[in-house]
């Protein structure tokens, strides 16, 4: 039977009940002799499926990019708007009706009115200005994370009290362009914003203020990334890798944009491949998560990133096993993980603001609970999982579910919203990035703004998203830690482990007193019988 330590090292078969207090110590001297196991592929069909994806795409992004590279239509893609089916009601063998006159095309390639320098070229220009600026916003992120004692802070501050006022000024901003729909769009989200934050600063606060706490746990975060400068490298270099596949995408959008497809074609096939952006930037992004989350694991139950028991080489080693054989799984969990736990923030804030509508908050509850029950298969502890017993992503969700609710830790996780606080980071890295290249955009093309900057928006998102995991990974990894053993927390930050701990004991006391109060109401509704 294989040692705690080989198990933890990124191994099969962790143990998902705490080890016992003399574990650690003996996993840990034990680490340094322990090969590392080998793993099997997980969700191979979801693996080939994203490469697939990948080569489908690249080819097509390639094809409509060079359509009007240098060139107006190259490949003559406009003539099959001049196709036209036979006429309704025509019978075989009838003369044919004398052919009508070609209606004029309305793509740009053959409408002479069209200005000429709608190529390529013309917008490319402005994808490059949003990768450069995403990029910098990425980097000032993870440097102002880093660089500062209290970073944790300043950003949460930043995000927490920008988002709302930044999502109205571009709402106000595209309703005096004549763009409605994403003026009330925008403004929807600075609602739902707003009613969430207001959430948070309303709920528990004589129990234990949740932005206090988030902020405490957000430090403690930083201060695992401090002591593992590798992850930023990994970090940083998957910006890259990013930056070379939006190169591609932004050329092949750029061709969309000036080919000038009639009927809101374009629209279509920019929804099309803002998905596929999005998927592939969150592959990449759930991929750093769990190199870090590796890494994360492997110093807490070592000791340290020093110790002389921790395995060779752990950085390369989690990159291979998050390259090939849970890649499989990251790109599963990559389509759904997000949108779920972003819908399940929004319904907690909405859920704790409705009062005493009982028809609402029924409506309300049963939503809850459907997304609740998604989030047992789709959570972003599952890769921390991942990353240490490299199960399939279902497996390994159920199994994070499945601690936390044994051991207690999910009260506090529910507590915790420096997740939601991460996200306002991203949306409002993405948002600084669209406004700018939409403004750009609308000095020289104005009717193209609001195409250009949306899409760009999407890549400032992704962009500071690769940064952001990076901190994200290391909290789940801290949960997941204190749910199998809190005596890793408490070697690593015994302070932390206090006030970690005296949080946990007011959530879970909290919850016990509103599960009695809801008994007790529900008590006092039956009806009353006399004895007989």
């Amino acid at each position: 039977m294989s040692s705690p330590a080989s198990a933890s090292s990124c191994g099969e078969g962790v143990n998902p009940s705490p080890p016992a207090a003399g574990a650690v110590g003996a996993a840990a001297s034990a680490g340094a002799a322990a090969p590392w196991p080998r793993r099997h592929c997980r969700d191979v069909f979801w693996l080939v499926v994203f490469l697939l994806h990948l080569l489908v795409f690249g080819a097509a992004l390639a094809l409509f990019g060079l359509n009007r590279f240098l060139q107006a239509d190259r490949f003559n893609m406009g003539r099959f708007a001049n196709q036209t089916a036979l006429p309704w009601g025509t019978v075989a063998g009838a003369p044919e009706p004398a052919p009508a006159p070609p209606p004029p095309s309305v793509y740009r390639a053959e409408d002479p009115s069209a200005p000429a320098s709608e190529l390529t070229e013309t917008y490319w220009k402005y994808y490059g200005a949003a990768g450069a600026v995403g990029a910098a916003l990425a980097w000032a992120w993870l440097a102002t994370a880093a660089a500062r004692k209290d970073g944790g802070k300043v950003l949460m501050r930043t995000a927490v009290h920008s988002l709302t006022a930044y999502l109205a000024v571009v709402s106000v901003l595209c309703f005096w362009g004549k763009h409605v729909f994403w003026g009330a769009a925008l403004g929807v989200g600075a609602g739902l914003h707003f009613l969430y934050v207001m959430s948070v600063l309303d709920s528990y606060l004589l129990i234990f203020a949740r932005l206090p706490f988030t902020m405490l746990v957000l430090q403690k975060a930083v201060k695992m990334v401090w002591e593992l400068p590798d992850v930023m490298r990994v970090a940083y270099a998957f910006v890259l890798v990013m930056l070379c596949w939006m190169a591609l995408w932004s050329f092949g959008v750029s061709g969309i944009v000036a080919f000038g497809m009639p009927n809101g074609g374009q629209w279509w096939l920019l929804l099309i491949f803002s998905v596929s952006l999005f998927w592939t930037g969150a592959v990449l992004s759930n991929t750093v998560h769990v190199i870090v989350s590796g890494m994360v694991f492997l110093v807490l139950i070592h000791g340290g990133p020093a110790a002389a028991s921790m395995p060779p080489k752990p950085l390369l080693k989690s990159l291979q096993y998050a390259i090939t054989t849970s890649f499989g799984s990251i790109c599963y969990g990559s389509l759904f993980t997000a949108a779920i736990r972003t819908l399940r923030w929004e319904i907690r804030g909405i859920r704790s603001k409705i009062g005493s509508n009982e028809c609402l908050l029924c409506c309300i509850d049963f939503v809850f609970h459907i997304v609740e029950t998604l989030v047992r298969f789709f959570n972003k502890y599952a890769y921390v999982q991942i990353a240490v017993n490299g199960r399939s992503f279902n497996r390994s969700a159920r199994d994070a579910w499945e601690l936390f609710q044994s051991t207690g830790i999910e009260a506090l996780v529910a507590y915790d919203c420096s997740g939601a606080v991460l996200l306002m980071s991203i949306i409002l890295g993405g948002l600084i990035t669209g406004t700018c290249t939409g403004v750009w955009v609308y000095f020289k093309q104005s009717d193209k703004a609001v195409m250009v900057g949306s899409t760009s928006m999407l890549m400032g998102m992704i962009l500071v998203g690769l940064t952001v995991v990076v901190v994200e990974s290391a909290v789940t990894s801290i949960y997941i830690c204190y749910a199998k053993d809190p005596l890793l927390i408490q070697r690593w930050d015994p302070e932390f482990f206090e006030q970690i701990s005296e949080a946990l004991h007011q959530r879970l006391q909290y919850r016990s007193s509103r599960a009695r109060q809801v008994l007790n109401g529900r008590l006092d509704h039956l009806p009353h019988t006399s004895s007989i």
